[in-house]
């Protein structure tokens, strides 16, 4: 009783007409949260699929149109060949088994990132899962995977740079609008919301150039252990903030 008391005191302050479009999470802690119930790390990483179910549930509750979870880094292939191994397991089943329950709740599954690095069998039931997933509007639950924002940049410049060199573009036409569309991320929005659990304040080489105005949240809160109610808790603190963009406070009334 105490939780869904929770819930719904945090649910009830969100100001519906000033949702952030686009929340980016960073699932962080999955590893301390095992470790202190005295399991493997895959535990961890297990259990946290349950808190992804219910903050996408809970973005669909109250109608966030856009939900990024950084799922796996490109430095997390550096990780223990038995862990990797184990995670790239689970990604596969999860895929497998949310993929209906995706497309009847109207939620619509991308990926992005170096997906070609994946094992085939990943890429094939992602690939599946989004194609089956694709006409769906209600929200776009999107996996970074084998992600690394650096990367994503780099891969931007080279596509621009060829297309120069092939004299399909103009060096004068490169600007900010003509690089975001060389994105991973062209099809959605910016962030307006960040969230980090366990406790790190890092972005950890997470969409670095989609955050340049994006507000951050650092939560204690180990992974395994966020729900909907802490979901709730950083869009009310989101809400109190003023987003100015360069501008002062005064230019904002």
């Amino acid at each position: 009783m105490k939780a869904s008391k929770t819930v719904m005191d945090f649910k009830d302050q969100i100001d519906i007409n000033r949702l952030p479009e686009h929340i980016a999470i960073i699932m962080d802690g999955n590893g301390r949260w095992a470790k202190n119930q005295g399991k493997f790390r895959v535990f961890g990483h297990e259990s946290g699929v349950l808190s992804v179910k219910d903050i996408v549930e809970g973005c669909v509750e109250i109608g966030v149109k856009y939900l990024t979870v950084y799922a796996f880094s490109t430095e997390n292939w550096n990780r223990p060949i038995e862990e990797v191994n184990a995670l790239m397991e689970l990604l596969i089943s999860t895929i497998n088994q949310e993929a209906e329950t995706l497309n009847k709740n109207n939620i619509k599954l991308n990926a992005i990132g170096d997906l070609k690095s994946l094992p085939q069998k990943c890429i094939d039931d992602l690939a599946a899962a989004m194609d089956k997933t694709k006409a769906n509007t209600k929200c776009t639950l999107t996996l970074a995977l084998s992600y690394s924002a650096k990367w994503e940049i780099v891969e931007a410049a080279r596509k621009i740079a060829e297309q120069v060199k092939d004299g399909k573009l103009a060096i004068n036409q490169v600007d900010e609008q003509l690089f975001a569309s060389q994105l991973t991320t062209v099809n959605m929005p910016d962030p307006e919301l960040m969230i980090r659990t366990s406790g790190e304040h890092r972005i950890s080489n997470y969409l670095l150039w989609q955050m340049a105005y994006t507000e951050l949240y650092f939560t204690e809160t180990l992974w395994p252990d966020f729900r909907r109610e802490h979901l709730y808790e950083a869009i009310v603190d989101y809400q109190k903030r003023e987003r100015r963009f360069g501008k002062i406070s005064e230019q904002l009334n």
